[in-house]
């Protein structure tokens, strides 16, 4: 349903059945893990311009995994990652993965 390296790639999902008969299918509920069980594997100092999607290609190669550093810092607004220069960023791999994949290795 999702790509694999989408955040909801493992969701499961479900099936609710309209008044009117019809099956829809939705994904269930993503809940954030917790920060401190994602592998870091590289670290990033925000500096003044930077954002997320800006991050996640230049460590990660694809823009789209913005997702990975949001997760691994629990954020409600994930602009506020960005919002301060000199911050350190973690950037981890995706829940549940200890090994990384060879994209995620530091160049």
């Amino acid at each position: 349903m999702f790509d694999p390296t989408s955040r909801y790639h493992t969701l499961p999902t479900a099936t609710w059945t309209a008044p009117d008969g019809r099956a829809v299918t939705y994904v269930r509920r993503r809940f954030l893990p917790p920060p401190d069980e994602l592998v870091t594997v590289r670290e990033h100092v925000v500096q003044p311009g930077d954002r997320l999607d800006r991050i996640a290609a230049r460590h990660l190669g694809d823009p789209a995994q913005a997702w990975r550093v949001a997760d691994a810092h629990r954020v409600m607004r994930p602009d506020d990652l960005t919002a301060e220069p000199g911050r350190r960023l973690r950037v981890t791999l995706p829940p549940g993965t200890t090994s990384p994949d060879p994209a995620d290795r530091p160049a």
